[in-house]
């Protein structure tokens, strides 16, 4: 099969996959819970401002509820426009919301991502070199832990010692209130500071990231030490590794050049699929840190009963791990021919 059909085929299967994740988002949403209007509002509330509320909402037309089928239709047209619905908070439009929280958790996602494959692929690459030995050993318990550990009592660690007992990190937010934030290219603030060549602020927002990124990375890194590993174990056994180093070549030039290069296959495969993870844990994290991304956006949605809010992130994030899914499965076909036959 060539790279164009494969890519066809799997954006074809993607299609429905996402379709049916926003089905079963929307009926649940309406359908489990009750009438969403309705459970919205904490007490018993007026049918006439009930229906005012549905009709403003676009759930109900006339003094009419409009029927459930036609409301799926609806969004599902509003969703090619970008269209997330209104919120039941204050009838805003939810796609703005998650524009303007999307960035911090992109920006939190990729830093973490950072953290855990450069620990975990160079902690992974040590404890092969050092096959059971008390350095393998003492990696593998490392991993173990970090993966069972949860990430809200990571981070609590975390800020009581670098933030309470050391005092040298910040521990909540993503900038320094007496500074002005970076001007807003992105969202993300790192990023924008380097764009406007303002490396004070750079910094400022770099120390504020630490620890929310350090420890949604280290949750993760445990995958990829074990997947590390295990790949390059199998791989220091292979007869083209052997022939390197019987030609005299360099243990790093083996180990990074030869058998990290053929081990890391694996391991990019793993990088996509745990990126559902990442968006999972991000919701503790940033609640730990007060890290105003979509996290705890979700979190104030289910607060105030803002169900077409909590639909419009939930289904978000799910397109957008489809998305990811997608771009990893091309460039793991690319990468290696064989996934394509």
């Amino acid at each position: 099969m060539s790279l164009r059909s494969y890519i066809v085929t799997r954006v074809l299967l993607t299609i429905p996959m996402v379709m049916l994740l926003l089905t079963i988002v929307f009926f649940i949403l309406r359908v489990v819970p009750g009438d969403p209007a309705l459970l919205h509002f904490e007490k018993n509330v007026d049918p006439d401002v009930l229906m005012v509320f549905k009709e403003r909402l676009g759930l109900a037309r006339d003094g009419v509820d409009i029927p459930i089928w036609e409301q799926y239709f609806s969004y599902l047209g509003g969703l090619l426009t970008g269209d997330f619905g209104l919120s039941m908070h204050d009838f805003s439009p939810v796609s703005e919301h998650i524009a303007g929280r999307f960035p911090a958790t992109l920006e939190l996602t990729i830093y973490s991502m950072l953290f855990a494959v450069l620990l975990g692929v160079a902690l992974g690459v040590k404890a092969s070199k050092n096959y059971d030995t008390t350095t393998d050993h003492g990696i593998r318990l490392f991993g173990i832990i970090t993966y069972a550990i949860p990430v809200f009592f990571l981070g609590m660690i975390l800020q009581f010692v670098f933030g309470i007992w050391l005092r040298i990190l910040p521990v909540n937010g993503r900038f320094d209130p007496h500074y002005a934030t970076p001007t807003n290219i992105t969202g993300m603030y790192t990023i924008d500071s380097l764009l406007t060549g303002n490396i004070s602020a750079f910094f400022v927002s770099a120390s504020y990231m630490i620890l929310p990124a350090a420890t949604l990375g280290t949750i993760l890194c445990g995958v990829f030490v074990r997947l590390t590993r295990t790949n390059m174990l199998e791989t220091l056994r292979m007869d083209f590794v052997v022939a390197a180093e019987a030609r005299g070549l360099s243990e790093s030039a083996v180990v990074y050049g030869y058998a990290l290069k053929n081990a890391f296959l694996p391991i990019m495969t793993m990088i996509g699929l745990q990126f559902a993870t990442l968006l999972a844990g991000a919701v503790l994290t940033e609640t730990t840190f007060n890290w105003l991304g979509l996290g705890t956006y979700l979190i104030d949605r289910i607060n105030y009963r803002d169900y077409t809010g909590i639909q419009g992130t939930v289904v978000f994030f799910g397109i957008l791990v489809s998305l990811v899914t997608l771009v990893m499965d091309i460039l793991y076909a690319y990468l290696d021919p064989r996934i394509r036959l």
